[in-house]
């Protein structure tokens, strides 16, 4: 008889166990790879893992954008759909769930987030005005620029450090956001653009106490703020945990006074919501929606369905009640939490505290002796790849792209992997896989040589950028 004493995960780190607050009730197969296979699949991909093929990755956390499970509840609303070009039933559903959970009386859907983004900017922005924010994020910036302002980063310094454990480091540093106002003046600014939760600095969260200040700020110098509500019911969870005064307080409660001290909103609802498709901005300003509400005939769609079917918003206007159920929110955290916990007793190098969303391998960590030109972030998604068949994401000097002035590199503080855990998807044992081959890529760390960039696309480069091995 074997001496081994074998113990639930709960017990191996000194708790009770938990489990998801679902059923599985259909399954999707997995494609089980060969080395050999990877190492030819990456090689065609140009060792960039947005190229690789879905069926040559075992375990997809490429993204959590449109790649959630729905519910029953939500399958069965797709069935409701009415697909009327005008005045579709599922729009006013939609726009009720807007106006109960967020507070923004008009609503315009678009087919994802980057469809809100661009809507906003082109209605709020005039050329050579300043938008400053809490850190960049990809395709918001690049709408920001294409409308011809000039996005200005004033999140707090402790963002920039991947071992700060400050609670809120998605915080806008409002002595940073004076500096700027007092230098420009605030009629050159379009508007604040806030997010919640921070995806590039790790997914962090944005305190109660912060927009309230932010708020109070924009007031009193006549300044739009606007907020980036992608994964809000996260920011909502870590406002509940750490923030005093909102313990006692619902998700619901609390992102709907978050939006309270904000003019408006857009989302990709392809996150918090749990669709595979479908985003919206929201406003409360009557004129400006009536900006949107014809911007959004040219590019999107009729603006009672914004480019989605009838069914698309149904699903979403049901998500958007799921997200906000605290049990879902404890577990989808949860699981984030448990494949971080295994990396950092094992010494993993990641950002700190882990975020809601993601975990943030830091690559500088990884590969201290790749500069930024051989693209750390991208060679360990790449290395991760090759070792397991996981599909993660470089979040670093790629993803920052280049100065459109200057046309140079952006150099970002934070080189980072993303391995980004969709929800209600993968399982525990799921994590326990991700964890190993994470481990297994950090212990062969000294090995790693790095890439060079042979093909960037002018714009977005990270989604098609291609690369080659450096010998």
């Amino acid at each position: 008889m074997s001496d081994t004493i074998h113990r639930t995960m709960g017990q191996q780190s000194g708790r009770r166990s938990w489990a998801e607050p679902w059923k599985i009730k259909m399954v999707e197969p997995l494609t089980m790879t060969r080395r050999k296979d990877r190492v030819k699949a990456l090689a065609e991909a140009g060792c960039n893992t947005f190229l690789l093929r879905s069926d040559d990755v075992y375990i997809d956390l490429l993204t959590d954008s449109g790649t959630n499970a729905m519910s029953d509840r939500q399958w069965a609303g797709m069935m409701l759909g009415d697909e009327a070009y005008a005045g579709s039933r599922n729009f006013y559903h939609l726009e009720e769930a807007i106006q109960k959970y967020y507070g923004y009386p008009y609503l315009v859907p678009t087919h994802q987030g980057r469809g809100a983004e661009h809507l906003l900017s082109q209605s709020t922005i005039r050329r050579g005005q300043y938008v400053p924010g809490n850190m960049y994020f990809t395709t918001t910036r690049l709408h920001q620029e294409l409308a011809g302002g000039i996005f200005v980063d004033v999140i707090v310094d402790a963002a920039h450090d991947p071992a700060d454990l400050g609670p809120f480091k998605g915080d806008v540093d409002l002595t940073k956001l004076e500096q700027l106002v007092a230098e420009h003046g605030a009629q050159n600014v379009a508007y604040v653009s806030l997010a919640a939760t921070v995806n590039m600095a790790g997914g962090q969260p944005v305190s109660m106490a912060n927009v309230k200040a932010l708020h109070a700020f924009c007031r009193k110098h006549g300044i739009r703020l606007f907020l980036d509500a992608t994964r809000l019911a996260e920011n909502a969870f870590f406002i509940q945990e750490r923030e005093p005064g909102y313990a006692d307080k619902s998700l619901a409660e609390i992102v709907f006074e978050f939006c309270s001290y904000t003019d408006g909103a857009w989302m990709s609802a392809k996150k918090d919501a749990l669709v595979n498709i479908g985003g919206w901005v929201a406003v409360r300003d009557y004129p400006l929606f009536e900006e949107l509400r014809n911007l959004v005939v040219v590019y999107e769609g009729l603006h009672t369905y914004g480019g989605l079917a009838g069914r698309d918003m149904e699903a979403m206007a049901i998500g958007i009640g799921e997200a906000m159920q605290d049990d879902h929110m404890r577990a989808r955290i949860g699981q984030v939490r448990y494949l971080a916990e295994l990396l950092q007793d094992w010494g993993v190098p990641m950002v700190q505290p882990v975020g809601g969303h993601a975990i943030f391998l830091d690559a500088r960590g990884f590969y201290p002796h790749l500069s930024q030109d051989q693209f750390p972030a991208q060679t360990l998604a790449a290395e991760l790849y090759l070792d397991s068949g996981i599909r993660s994401m470089e979040r670093g000097v790629v993803s920052a792209g280049r100065d459109p002035t200057t046309g140079d590199h952006h150099y970002p503080k934070l080189e980072l992997t993303r391995l980004t855990i969709p929800r209600r998807v993968y399982t525990q044992a799921h994590m326990d896989v991700v964890a190993e081959s994470v481990k297994a890529v950090y212990d062969a760390r000294d090995a790693a040589k790095g890439l060079r960039m042979v093909y960037e696309p002018k714009y977005l480069r990270f989604f098609q950028a291609r690369f080659e091995p450096l010998s």
